[in-house]
């Protein structure tokens, strides 16, 4: 097991026990989960993750995208990770905008989450 601390920001509690389960089987046991944007930047200020996994479509006030322009201003090179539904290209253009570290189509397979992972903490 590894010492990496993860945020995985997921809406979708169905998913983001999907999430959490694929984790562990990856070997990161330390991980933390919120459900909205805003509750992903509260998170990110207090747990001080290595990594976060952010979906982009969020219910509140701001959406992923909002809450990785937010974290970065405090953890400007915290590397980020997109899991998303979504592929038009204003959205894609938006993201790219926060410099991620990766952008992982939703439905993905745990090679796909592991290498994004790792590629994320070089």
């Amino acid at each position: 097991m590894t010492d990496i601390k993860i945020l995985v920001v997921e809406d979708d509690e169905i998913l983001a026990d999907l999430i959490q389960w694929r984790l562990k089987e990856i070997g990161y046991s330390d991980y933390l989960i919120a459900m909205t944007g805003e509750e992903g930047v509260l998170k990110a200020e207090s747990y001080k993750p290595d990594l976060i996994l952010m979906d982009i479509t969020l219910p509140g006030e701001i959406d992923g995208i909002e809450a990785v322009e937010k974290i970065r201003v405090n953890m400007p090179d915290i590397p980020v990770i997109y899991l998303s539904s979504h592929m038009e290209d204003d959205i894609i253009e938006r993201a790219v905008k926060t410099r991620p570290s990766g952008y992982i189509a939703k439905p993905f397979e745990d090679f796909e989450l592991n290498m994004a992972i790792k590629i994320a903490l070089l």
